[in-house]
């Protein structure tokens, strides 16, 4: 059986003698450090009689030694060592509470933030600027293209997000006609929800869904993607060898951002328009037919216009955020983590003040 962490006292004339027995060890402990507190003045500590001390073990004689100006005989070699070394670590870790005014602290708070976020943005635009001119250099020289990396992210980036983005589209096209017909009960203008439900999927809920969606899935795989490289220095190794990985590993994955964010946001508008059509004909009696004819009627082609004006931006913004985050992985996959997540953050942010901007911008030229 092993033996527990115990010790025998016995009065000398500077104060308790103390004889350590068993294992000094995290695991054999018990309640010895507890009794240990309760005794008077130690004047020696001897280690004779432990069968195996570790580090903890090491700590506990060290700590009685500083506290009581213990003694310490009879320590093997291997105790020794560890006590030694822990002598040697003069470093001392201090908490001090912050005594500022809350206001100051939060300030400084909002502050650092701020220059977080701005340092964020310059970063985007430089390696924003970056991706124009690898994309320059690959249109003088066509043969530099990579037509098969491009199609290659249709997979990812288009297809294997039609069913989460149809079936969340058509979700939300029910909940508007829902939330708006009950509104519109109350002035019996029930067949407005119409209006509403054509003109919000088409001009504005499709679309910014749809971007949430494509930076929740594809720009979170873009950083991690490009982030595990770094890691595993793929990316130095393409440099050695005279690849750019502007353009064999960036380039692709924004043009296939961009090229599919209209295809795509079309797509969702749609499958938003037959949710409140759903809604329409089965709460509030509108045939499918007079549903599509009133569509026609009130939905302007501004409103097409200005959402596949908006898409491929949108699809820029993502495909470049992510790439962004990804290149700034630097020591571990714990970053990776970190990266990803500030990915999604900042490219559904920017797509949400972007969608604003544009929204102002429409307005002033008379898309309303």
């Amino acid at each position: 059986m092993v033996s527990r962490a115990d010790f025998e006292q016995s009065e000398g004339a500077g104060g308790t003698d103390i004889r350590f027995t068993g294992r000094l060890t995290l695991a054999r402990l018990g309640d010895l450090p507890t009794r240990l507190d309760a005794l008077g003045p130690i004047a020696t500590l001897d280690l004779s009689a432990l069968e195996r001390i570790d580090t903890v073990g090491a700590w506990i004689v060290t700590r009685t030694v500083k506290e009581h100006g213990a003694k310490v005989t009879g320590a093997s070699p291997e105790a020794q060592r560890l006590l030694d070394a822990l002598a040697s670590d003069k470093s001392e870790y201090r908490v001090h509470r912050d005594r500022r005014p809350p206001l100051t602290r939060m300030l400084e708070q909002v502050g650092a933030a701020s220059v977080g976020v701005w340092n964020e943005l310059l970063g985007i635009i430089g390696f924003f600027g970056a991706m124009i001119m690898a994309l320059g250099t690959q249109l003088r020289a066509r043969r530099r293209l990579r037509w098969h990396a491009i199609v290659t992210r249709f997979q990812t980036v288009g297809l294997d997000a039609l069913p989460i983005i149809g079936l969340m589209t058509f979700l939300i096209g029910i909940v508007v006609a829902q939330q708006g017909a009950v509104q519109l009960r109350q002035f019996g203008l029930e067949v407005f929800t119409v209006n509403l439900v054509g003109r919000a999927s088409i001009r504005e809920l499709g679309l910014l869904m749809t971007a949430i969606m494509v930076a929740g899935r594809s720009g979170s795989a873009f950083a991690a993607q490009i982030g595990t490289m770094k890691l595993t220095e793929e990316i130095d190794a393409m440099r050695t060898i005279g690849v750019s990985p502007m353009e064999a590993i960036v380039l692709p994955r924004v043009a296939a951002a961009t090229i599919l964010m209209p295809l795509l946001g079309f797509y969702a508008s749609i499958c938003a328009i037959i949710g409140g059509g759903v809604f329409c004909w089965i709460g509030l009696d509108i045939p499918p037919v007079t549903y599509v004819q009133l569509l026609r009627d009130i939905i302007p082609m501004t409103d097409f216009w200005a959402m596949l004006i908006k898409a491929p931006v949108f699809g820029i913004l993502i495909g470049v955020t992510g790439c962004y985050e990804g290149m700034q992985v630097r020591q571990n996959a714990e970053e990776v983590g970190k990266r990803t997540t500030s990915a999604v953050v900042a490219a559904i942010f920017l797509v949400i003040v972007l969608d604003a901007m544009f929204a102002v911008f429409f307005s002033s030229i008379g898309w309303n």
